[in-house]
């Protein structure tokens, strides 16, 4: 202000003075000492710890937090950061400024932090200092690896994962899902059994969880029990062994489903023949004759349970003759679909007779004549519902059409390996199986992985890697089908290998 009123300022100037230990000049400071003389002649990192012992689990890869807390952390994390300053004693007498790793060798046992940290010394002077803290890990094995150890069928908890189907292709797509959020990690022992999945687990917290998250991903529903196994009658302790039997759900995507008369009136009469087009934490149906659709909950299921009409095991494949587009696009739930008139015919009757069927589809945006579709075959099919039995007078319809098929453009393609790979949860299989069972496995888990190329939202939620053995080939690439569904190379993701010898808890599968 004084400025732009043309009045003279005089500039103040910041003196220096001379220190009064080595001489040189200096800024003023309450102490009257360079920073170097002060160094000198004060270390505030005196009382400081330098060297600090922690406790390490080498199976799990956790740390002891004394007394008796273990917190899971990997190298040069911010949990493990955390963790080591929190070790320290005396921090409390200087102010922490900054705090990072310095690089050692994984190793070498040993973890070195580099902090910097403040104190006013000498007439309110504040000095800064860094300095190095050295901690060293003692190999020391948790409880409850030791326990493991020392008896792998110790355990507490154990799941018990059924679906009473004839087939395996839900529990290969919760596999992967398990495998991505990790939700096995804490499992000591993975078993394959007939219509399902043990899992079993060292703590009982850790089988809740366990269940709560199967719960979030499929319809299912839960019970438990407990066995008491031992007890102390002097401290009044009992040891238990729980059983949690998780029972998911029997519908399966793809499924022909004849609905009960109470549930299609809850549902705005709805089909009463419809198709399960998802699977998640609730039950998507659509109608194909009107594409309406409606969603049902765990809750809703469980109370007016059902089964399948038909299930993907019995799809048989048609081919289309003719098509007539009867609706435009639409939108259902996530997915397009448009309304059509059919002609088809089932390729096992080529040369045997002349049936042709007039269906109607909700396929007409992706069938064209001369394309093969796999459908249910109703006019052939012998179903003993007895929910169909109490619509009266309902004509059912020749066949279903489900998806279209893309088999004969595969042959082109067969013995020949794919650019992604899945990995698998390290189980235990019952060896006393037959061949026939093991071929009947890999032939379902043939079909699971057809399906995920076929349907991207399927492998939205699923982790696919790049195949490192695959090399494609000029001559393959101009002799494939140019309409067969693959995975885009976007979607891989890097298989990270930090150690050959290092496998975990999971392998891979192509």
């Amino acid at each position: 202000m004084a400025e732009e009123a043309g009045m003279f300022m005089v500039h103040q100037t910041v003196g220096s003075v001379l220190c009064c230990k080595c001489g040189i000049p200096m800024t003023p400071n309450a102490a009257n000492m360079c920073v170097k003389c002060l160094r000198s002649e004060i270390d505030i990192t005196e009382g400081l710890q330098k060297h600090v012992t922690i406790v390490h689990c080498p199976e799990c890869d956790t740390y002891l937090q004394p007394p008796k807390t273990w917190i899971k952390a990997q190298l040069e994390s911010k949990e493990l950061l955390t963790f080591c300053v929190k070790r320290l004693k005396n921090l409390n007498k200087v102010r922490l400024i900054h705090a990072e790793f310095i690089w050692t060798e994984p190793h070498s046992k040993r973890i070195k932090v580099k902090l910097r940290v403040q104190k006013e010394v000498l007439n309110g002077a504040i000095l800064e200092q860094a300095y190095i803290v050295e901690f060293v890990q003692q190999e020391h094995m948790c409880e409850s690896c030791s326990r493991v150890q020392a008896n792998p069928d110790q355990w507490v908890a154990s799941v018990q994962l059924r679906q009473h189907v004839p087939h395996r292709r839900t529990f290969f797509y919760l596999e992967q899902l398990i495998l991505r959020h990790d939700a096995a990690g804490r499992a000591i022992k993975i078993k394959q059994m007939d219509q399902g999945i043990d899992f079993f687990f060292a703590n009982r917290s850790h089988g809740v969880k366990f269940v709560e998250f199967i719960g979030k991903v499929t319809p299912s529903r839960s019970r438990h029990d407990k066995q008491l196994v031992s007890h102390d009658t002097k401290s009044n302790n009992y040891n238990y062994k729980y059983t949690f039997s998780v029972e998911i759900c029997p519908i399966c995507r793809e499924d022909l489903i004849c609905l009960p008369p109470k549930v299609a009136v809850s549902l705005g009469n709805l089909g009463p023949l419809v198709i399960c087009t998802k699977v998640s934490n609730n039950i998507a149906l659509l109608d194909p004759f009107t594409l309406r659709h409606c969603f049902l909950d765990a809750d809703q299921y469980w109370r007016s349970s059902f089964k399948a009409l038909l299930s993907s095991r019995q799809l048989v494949e048609y081919i289309v003759l003719d098509v007539e587009i009867v609706s435009s696009e639409v939108n259902v739930g996530g997915s397009k679909y448009a309304l059509a008139d059919a002609q088809v015919a089932r390729v096992s009757d080529f040369g045997k007779n002349d049936t042709i069927f007039n269906i109607r589809t909700h396929l007409g945006h992706l069938l064209n004549p001369g394309d093969h579709a796999l459908g249910y075959d109703v006019y052939a099919a012998n179903s003993n519902d007895m929910e169909l039995e109490k619509y009266r007078g309902f004509v059912l319809p020749e066949a279903i059409l489900i998806k279209k098929s893309y088999e004969e453009k595969r042959q082109r393609k067969r013995g020949k390996p794919r650019s992604w790979k899945l990995k698998s949860l390290n189980m235990e299989v019952d060896d006393s199986k037959g061949r026939a069972d093991q071929e009947k496995m890999n032939t379902e888990y043939e079909v699971f992985l057809r399906d995920l190329e076929e349907d991207p939202e399927l492998r939205f939620n699923i982790s696919l890697y790049r195949n490192k053995e695959y090399q494609p080939s000029e001559m393959a690439s101009m002799t494939d089908g140019e309409d067969l569904p693959s995975v885009p190379l976007e979607e891989l993701l890097a298989d990270l290998d930090l150690s050959e010898e290092e496998d975990g808890d999971v392998s891979m599968r192509e």
